[in-house]
């Protein structure tokens, strides 16, 4: 692909300095445990003084700020070259979600870096994103000392957040609500999670998905009511029957197939790479036959096809022989973008007429443009320095915190570009065993990135 703005990027200043942090800062972040436990059990601050310090070290003027003590957020503006062109944000959390020690090959928390991997809880969630920022914005600033004038087109503001792994309430949220300040000019983000390599089976050329959308998130409570009374009577009014019936009914419904349009985009491209040519949008369009046909590239598509609601927590009762009067739980739900309405609908009806529901927490679906320069630009940055990779854009079934900053018009991109190796599962270590990274992926993330953002 040709560059959509040629001449726009100087040599780069991506030297090896630059390549040997990105691994340091990665390894030095994993060792700060900032394990987020939900409910306000975490505590980020050690870990933002650590990006401060560096940021301030590089001559960028960083802010911390805290919703609650100890929930820290860091955020810096980069000045640009052209003072008409929006801001660029450019966002990575800091929390991480808890490890067992005992499950891991070595200490979740100890940065190991081992046959040129580094090991640890954030190694790829998402601490090598805020490791290979932090060295590409120090490459610039050593290369304005050496006279290099390598700054960025737009403005690019930094924000390192807080609470990601739970609400953002301390993080992303806060900053958006109380600090909206800081992000004037932001018109779009990129953020955790895309630009990783899938590799989509022999002889096939490695893919590298960009997430131009998320579901959105309906974390949900169930309330059961009933008759209270002895655990040796029968009792048709049982709190725990109908909540248990009522999870089941969630647990094995089969939601319809919904296609967006960042998903019909994705399915088309990864189709057309096999030579084969579909329409997603055609009236009898056999999609269980096309992923089938996609192979492991199918895993870009299938979990974002269709809303979700997977039943995850229950709690009832207090002791064995007493039937309690009330009983709950909670279900992860997700929403595709335009999914909500049927969504409500259909959890009010699996519910029923004895189990109440609630959103425990709610955050909108997201799509960004994938016609336009932005993600031209994302595409073309991958592809420079990895001319036999293709880059695909699709949805993401989680959530990111791309979803709080859309509340000041942000539109955002998943981008935290990796290079990996055939056989490295990337996707079972977003909160699996072992987490780790390639020393090499981040050394191609660094350039990627610095082309990227310099670029756009």
């Amino acid at each position: 692909m040709s560059d959509p703005n040629p001449g726009s990027v100087l040599d780069s200043p991506v030297d090896r300095t630059a390549l040997d942090e990105a691994v340091e800062f990665t390894s030095g972040l994993i060792r700060i445990d900032t394990t987020n436990r939900g409910g306000g059990d975490c505590r980020e601050r050690p870990a933002a003084e650590y990006v401060a310090e560096r940021l301030a070290a590089a001559g960028i003027e960083p802010v911390i700020l805290e919703r609650t003590p100890g929930r820290s957020n860091v955020v810096a503006r980069i000045e640009g070259t052209d003072r008409t062109a929006p801001a660029l944000l450019v966002h990575g959390h800091l929390d991480v979600v808890p490890a067992e020690a005992a499950d891991w090959r070595v200490d979740p928390f100890s940065g190991e870096v081992r046959d040129g991997v580094v090991w640890g809880r954030g190694a790829v969630d998402m601490k090598n994103m805020d490791a290979m920022v932090l060295a590409v914005v120090r490459a610039w600033a050593r290369a304005a000392e050496r006279g290099l004038d390598c700054r960025p087109r737009r403005d690019i503001v930094i924000a390192y957040t807080a609470d990601e792994e739970d609400s953002a309430i301390d993080g992303a949220g806060f900053l958006a609500d109380r600090h909206r300040e800081l992000f004037e000019g932001c018109t779009e983000g990129i953020g955790e999670s895309g630009a990783f390599t899938v590799h989509p089976g022999p002889g096939r050329p490695p893919l590298y998905p960009i997430a131009a959308g998320e579901r959105g998130t309906a974390w949900l409570k169930l309330t059961a009511t009933g008759t209270a009374g002895h655990g040796s009577k029968p009792n048709r009014a049982n709190a725990v029957s109908r909540l248990a019936a009522a999870v089941a009914r969630i647990g094995e419904h089969r939601w319809p197939v919904r296609l967006t349009d960042t998903v019909v985009a994705c399915i088309t491209e990864l189709a057309a790479l096999q030579g084969l040519s579909v329409d997603p949008r055609a009236p009898g369009f056999d999609l269980d036959a096309v992923l089938r046909e996609l192979g492991p590239a199918s895993a870009l598509v299938e979990a974002t096809v269709r809303n979700s609601a997977n039943p995850t927590m229950l709690s009832a009762g207090y002791k064995l022989n007493v039937i309690p009067g009330t009983a709950t739980a909670f279900v992860d739900g997700r929403m595709l973008p335009g999914g909500e309405a049927e969504f409500i609908a259909t959890l009010d009806e699996l519910t029923g007429p004895d189990v109440r529901w609630e959103f425990h927490h709610r955050e909108v679906a997201l799509e960004a443009p994938v016609d336009g320069r932005t993600y031209a630009i994302l595409r073309e940055s991958v592809e420079r320095f990895d001319p036999e990779g293709h880059v695909v854009p699709f949805c993401m079934a989680g959530g990111t915190d791309a979803k709080q900053f859309s509340r000041l018009g942000i539109t955002g991109y998943g981008f935290s570009p990796l290079k990996l190796p055939p056989g490295f599962d990337y996707w079972s270590l977003f909160h699996g065993v072992d987490e780790r990274v390639p020393v090499d992926a981040l050394h191609f993330g660094v350039r990627v990135l610095d082309h990227a953002l310099r670029t756009l």
